[in-house]
């Protein structure tokens, strides 16, 4: 382990031009081969900040070869002392919570205070949950025959591929690679276009820590780059958070290996609110729920809000008004609420579906808080958050996943028809349902069509609780010990004659 650490770098603008242009490869920071970059942007201000290296095929043929090197090693630890230096992982990632929030704010167009600071504490947190967890790695005996001993025992799968999106690019590296290094894996992330710079800073501050090659970081497009990484025959498991479309093709190419997969693709989640619901607490479960700090920009987003008759006006006053007191501007800014949608495309495509959600008969269109008025932001990708009201669940805006602040606010008459709405779609991430009514909610959280129900409340994703969709919204689970148990291990069965 290196006597001197690498000191945080609160500036990050210059920390992203301190990493621009490099993948993370065999413990050393390089080029790709192809020599090639492109732009990394700030949404807020669409100004350059940096740029990520170009990689493709011969950088993951590097990055596999150096992983597999080092998962030979690393599988003999004791599971217990790779716990133990993922834990480490996360005490030096903790001393970077500032440094990383900021470099996210930056990149994503996140607010620091109340998203991209929470992200970088969550990440660390998360490897020291993992690392707890070595001494779980653990085998069954079975009762097979009395002169037999019969047992399994839990091995790694060798390499793993990681692609990760860019809306919590951290976070979500971190339930997928804590995780798989502890289970004795080695890792290769993808990180996205958008947001690759703190992925990489991240696993900088891991390679202080980790073995050479045990954890490697590529970036570049998904077809040049992630293609590849997902095709290799070196890869034996990949782990995927991202669209459907894009999560099918990965199936489909792990499916030709016969390799397993982890794939989280997203949702439309309902939030049912009947009338005995408390108002306030539901209100501001549904600004946590949409995830209006984050732009909306979340594959658990409430982004169907049903609410029963009697309290849907007051509701909808009540919602409006406090998102109204919500701050967009600089997302460095300790003062902003709100940032700025991540890229030009899917700006665009956030606005194509407010038009749309507009010019349909029937739906209002009520935008909250204000666009901010600084100079230096003119050029940034904010989008007011709206609510549409009169909105049905057959609608598109109702049916398709807009990944932007924007939420269908539904009105119903009775219980059994807002489960029947809800249950009505492709996805099936995260549901909630607000009312005081003890049978309701236990009624309501069977039956709802999701993988991740609250009740009367609406957390973000939290270590040590299960995580993970049905429906189009994927397949296998993350941030638990099943995840790590299911997913990055294989179960080996031996039996020893004794007779």
């Amino acid at each position: 382990m290196p006597q001197s650490r690498l000191q945080p770098n609160l500036d990050p603008h210059a920390l992203a031009r301190e990493l621009s242009g490099k993948l993370l490869i065999g413990g050393a920071l390089r080029p790709a081969a192809s020599g090639r970059t492109f732009p990394v942007e700030n949404p807020a201000t669409g100004e350059a900040i940096g740029a990520a290296a170009e990689g493709g095929a011969a950088d993951v043929d590097l990055a596999v070869a150096a992983a597999a090197e080092a998962q030979k090693g690393w599988a003999k630890l004791a599971s217990r002392e790779r716990g133990r230096l993922v834990a480490e992982c996360g005490r030096a990632l903790n001393d970077h919570i500032e440094e990383l929030g900021r470099l996210v704010a930056l990149e994503t167009g996140k607010a620091l205070r109340t998203e991209s600071r929470v992200e970088a504490s969550v990440v660390a947190d998360l490897f020291t949950y993992y690392g707890g967890l070595g001494s779980e790695l653990k085998g069954e005996t079975v009762p097979f025959r009395p002169d037999m001993l019969t047992m399994t025992i839990r091995e790694p799968i060798g390499v793993v591929g990681a692609i990760i999106p860019w809306n919590v690019p951290i976070m979500l590296m971190a339930m997928k690679i804590a995780p798989a290094l502890v289970a004795g894996n080695a890792v290769i992330v993808k990180a996205a276009e958008e947001a690759p710079l703190a992925a990489l800073r991240a696993c900088q501050i891991m390679n202080q820590v980790l073995p050479p090659g045990l954890f490697n970081l590529l970036t570049g497009d998904g077809p040049a780059c992630g293609g590849p990484l997902v095709a290799h025959k070196g890869v034996g498991k990949v782990t995927f958070t991202g669209s459907v479309e894009t999560g099918k093709i990965i199936y489909r190419t792990a499916a030709e290996k016969l390799i397993p997969v982890t794939l989280e693709l997203g949702g439309k989640s309902p939030m049912i609110v009947m009338a005995d619901a408390d108002l306030d607490k539901a209100v501001a479960g549904a600004v946590t729920g949409m995830r209006f700090t984050r732009q909306g920009q979340s594959c658990t987003a409430a982004s169907r809000i049903f609410v029963q008759e009697a309290a849907h006006d007051a509701f909808v006053d009540m919602l409006k008004a406090k998102v109204d007191a919500m701050k967009m501007g600089d997302p460095l800014d300790e003062a902003t609420d709100i940032g700025a949608i991540i890229s030009r495309p899917q700006y665009d495509k956030v606005m194509s579906y407010i038009r749309m959600g507009e010019e349909t008969p029937g739906m209002r269109a009520l935008r909250c808080s204000a666009l901010p008025q600084d100079g230096k932001l003119k050029r940034g990708l904010f989008v007011q958050p709206v609510l549409f009201t009169g909105a049905r669940n057959d609608s598109r805006i109702a049916r398709e996943e807009i990944f932007g602040p924007v939420t269908c606010i539904i009105k119903f008459r009775d219980y059994e028809e807002a489960i029947r709405q809800a249950n009505d779609s492709d996805y099936g991430l995260a549901a909630t349902i607000w009312t005081r009514d003890l049978k309701t909610a236990l009624d309501a959280s069977h039956r709802l069509e999701a993988g991740f129900v609250q009740v009367n409340q609406n957390l973000v994703v939290q270590s040590n609780l299960s995580y993970g969709g049905v429906k189009n919204s994927g397949l296998g689970k993350e941030a638990s010990l099943e995840s790590m148990l299911e997913h990055f291990t294989h179960k080996k069965t031996i039996i020893i004659n004794m007779g």
